[in-house]
């Protein structure tokens, strides 16, 4: 009984504790509540990681630097002998440590894949277009290895492979034979490299449409075996020339891809891609080949995608260059918009598929003289207008073509100019008629749509006055759009007017054209001068002027009194 008073004080002091603890847990907490916020600046700092050579100074291991591949961190360690004194390294000591943890199997399956198909760095290595380029190419392929395992089959039993009564002998040397066919149908068709440089998307679709044509006439072979070796010989030199032209135009549709030096890259992935898809259209042409399908049926599909790949393919390159469909595209939408297109608008609208026994364009660039003007009155009218240029246009009213005729002194740019000035007089022929373009039809006359020759002269001297203001404000628009003009890829013919035309004109003026009495020395002379004119540009030399101090005319010689001025000159009648 004599603890129960202390016992009681203690409670007391307890519950007092409690209470007092209580009351300043509230205090702190409504003081923390009605504080104002404070200031980013006086926000405390939490404190910087010191730097990497300090990190681990009480570690065996030492944080020697940190490295990035492809996204993924790394720091390497170095074993340190004397890590509480001087920095003291073993030898062979780094150790590799990553920060992420392992990826997936599906990702690494998806890295090792990207790392054979696509170019490094991609997609900022290699332009936007390449993306739908090399999807309907992987398709063209596709389609392509499935054709190939029909063809080949149809081959074989054509040849007398599956047929025990052939001779092993003359199979031999017949396939040996459709194969040299090939490659001599290759060498021939080499000749045109230089066409691969500017119509390059049109001789690949056109290329591609004479690799069904080889497919088809191989599958031929299957319902006359016995003219295996004819049929078999055309099929592959069809083949092997289609095959010159994809290899020939390969290499620059790449360069249209690459940004920067890595055309070899995007090359490489490109080729890659193909052979992969060719291995999966001929997988999934062998299960197909089991079920003894239709053969007319099956290629009629195969063929039918692979021709419609192939031109999606070749639309979807986006080429820097200028050839003659771009170039008329380009000025054609210049002169009605006043706008360049862009690359892509440009390339989209060029035609990719032309047939070779229609002529398309109407501009004939670097022609002949005898194709352009039918007689000298046409001729010698309109060179005054071009006296200062390096080329002379003109309209045949015959032929239904502008023709565009280069001097000797033509330079890059006055070839593009000569272009221009081509399209602009051609926009204005067909402004003038309504806009109605030229026929086609055969048995149309083509000069019923034509301007009279008035009318021509004062078309060309329109078309004069346009391109001069005109033609140095188009350069500098296409050129910010990304556009590359060369002379080369308008592919000019190698026909050149030379000096000697100066001293006809000189001879006969335009005032001048009615035979006078006692003048037919003078008309005399002017067709010896267009006859050999025409010689010497159809034997591609240069024709030799009198007047500068050249070699006469061989075949006509002038006397030093012919050559005066005054006798140049025909006198009255």
């Amino acid at each position: 009984m004599k603890h129960k008073p202390s016992q009681t004080t203690t409670t007391a002091s307890q519950a007092q504790d409690a209470r007092h603890l209580v009351r300043e847990t509230l205090r702190i907490s409504a003081n923390l509540a009605s504080a104002p916020p404070q200031s980013p600046s006086a926000v405390v700092k939490p404190p910087s990681p010191p730097p990497i050579q300090n990190q681990f100074v009480d570690s065996s291991l030492r944080l020697i630097c940190s490295e990035e591949i492809d996204g993924r961190k790394w720091n390497y360690f170095a074993h340190n002998d004397d890590f509480i004194g001087s920095v003291k390294f073993s030898k062979n000591s780094i150790r590799a440590v990553s920060l992420q943890s392992p990826k997936a199997p599906v990702d690494e399956l998806v890295s090792f894949v990207r790392s054979y198909v696509v170019p490094e760095g991609f997609p900022d290595s290699v332009n936007p277009s390449y993306v739908p380029y090399m999807t309907w190419r992987a398709l063209k392929h596709f389609f392509g290895g499935a054709i190939g395992v029909f063809t080949t089959q149809t081959l074989l039993n054509s040849v007398g492979v599956s047929k025990n009564q052939s001779i092993p002998g003359a199979v031999a040397i017949n396939w040996i034979l459709k194969d040299g066919a090939g490659r001599v149908g290759k060498m021939l068709f080499a000749r045109q490299g230089r066409k691969f440089d500017y119509d390059l998307k049109q001789l690949r679709f056109a290329g591609d449409l004479l690799m069904e044509l080889g497919a088809g006439v191989e599958l031929a072979t299957a319902a006359v075996p016995h003219l295996f070796l004819p049929l078999a010989c055309a099929a592959n030199v069809a083949k092997n020339v289609a095959a010159v032209t994809s290899t020939s135009t390969r290499t620059p549709i790449y360069k249209a891809f690459a940004r920067g030096e890595n055309i070899g890259d995007v090359t490489a992935k490109g080729e890659c891609v193909g052979n992969i898809a060719d291995v999966l259209g001929t997988g999934m042409s062998i299960m197909i080949a089991k079920r003894n399908p239709s053969l007319v049926t099956t290629f009629a599909l195969l063929s039918c995608g692979y021709v419609f790949s192939s031109y999606q393919e070749v639309k979807a390159v986006v080429l820097h260059t200028l050839n003659r469909a771009r170039f008329t595209v380009a000025v054609d939408s210049f002169l009605k918009t006043g706008r360049v297109p862009t690359l892509q608008e440009g390339n989209a609208m060029e035609s990719v598929f032309k047939l070779p026994w229609i002529n398309h364009s109407p501009i004939v660039l670097g022609s002949r003289f005898k194709d352009a003007f039918q007689d000298a009155k046409s001729y010698l009218a309109i060179v005054p207008v071009f006296e200062r240029e390096r080329y002379v246009v003109t309209y045949n009213p015959t032929k239904g073509n502008i023709y565009a005729l280069l001097k000797d002194q033509a330079k890059p740019d006055d070839i593009l100019k000569a272009t221009f000035h081509a399209n602009v007089l051609l926009h204005i022929i067909r402004s003038s008629n309504g806009n109605r373009s030229f026929r086609k039809d055969s048995e149309i006359d083509p000069s019923v749509f034509l301007p009279s020759s008035t009318n021509l002269e004062a078309h060309i001297a329109d078309s004069y006055k346009m391109v001069s203001a005109l033609f140095g404000l188009f350069k500098s628009k296409a050129k910010e759009q990304g556009w590359v003009m060369s002379e080369s890829h308008l592919n000019p013919g190698r026909a050149r007017l030379c000096e000697l035309v100066s001293l006809i004109v000189k001879m006969f003026p335009v005032n001048y054209w009615s035979v006078h009495d006692g003048h037919w020395i003078q008309w005399v002379r002017f067709c010896c001068f267009l006859l050999y004119i025409n010689r010497k540009l159809c034997n591609q030399e240069r024709v030799f002027c009198p007047v500068a101090g050249d070699s006469p005319v061989e075949g006509y010689p002038i006397s030093d009194s012919e050559l005066d001025s005054d006798s140049l000159t025909p006198s009255a009648a």
